[in-house]
C-alpha cells in the first residue's frame, strides 16, 4: 500500500518543492512530480536556475521513452492516459486534488502552503486517503523551522 505523507506550512510551494527534488535526487531517489501546467513551467525553470552550482536532472512526460529513463525526476500533469512513466517509487502531488494513479507508487507525497484554500484543498486530499484506508504521515514544517 502506498506510504502517504503530508508536508504543510510551506511557506513556498515552488522553493519548497526545488528543496525537496533536490534531496531526492542526491539521496538517489526516482520522482514523478504531478501538478497544473503553469506550475510545472514554473518547477521546471526553477530546477534550472534555483542554485547556482546545483542542478536537479528532470524531464517532462512528453519526453523521449530513453530521457525519461534517465531522468530521476519526471514531470507531469496527469498519471495516466499520456505516455508511459518510468518509474513508480516516488509521487510529489503539486495539484490541488488527488490523482488517479497515486496507488501506483510507493510513497506519495503531499505539500501544502499557508494559504487558505490550499489547505482546504490538502484536507479534501487527507480526507480521500483516509477514507481508503491509507495510513498518513504528518510533517509539521513550521515545527522544524523553530526547532
Amino acid at each position: 500500500m502506498t506510504e502517504i505523507a503530508f508536508h504543510f506550512n510551506a511557506p513556498d510551494k515552488l522553493a519548497y518543492a526545488c528543496r525537496l527534488l533536490r534531496k531526492a535526487v542526491a539521496s538517489g531517489a526516482k520522482v514523478v512530480v504531478v501538478g497544473d501546467e503553469a506550475f510545472l513551467q514554473d518547477l521546471d525553470s526553477q530546477l534550472w536556475t534555483f542554485a547556482p552550482l546545483e542542478f536537479v536532472p528532470h524531464c517532462r512526460a512528453e519526453s523521449p521513452i530513453e530521457l525519461r529513463m534517465a531522468s530521476p525526476v519526471v514531470l507531469t500533469t496527469q498519471l495516466s492516459d499520456g505516455e508511459p512513466l518510468p518509474h513508480h517509487q516516488v509521487l510529489l502531488n503539486l495539484a490541488a486534488r488527488v490523482m488517479p494513479g497515486f496507488e501506483h507508487f510507493e510513497r506519495a507525497i503531499e505539500v501544502v502552503t499557508l494559504d487558505e484554500q490550499d489547505r482546504l484543498n490538502a484536507r479534501l486530499r487527507w480526507k480521500h486517503y483516509a477514507d481508503r484506508g491509507y495510513a498518513i504521515t504528518r510533517h509539521d514544517l513550521k515545527l522544524k523551522e523553530s526547532a
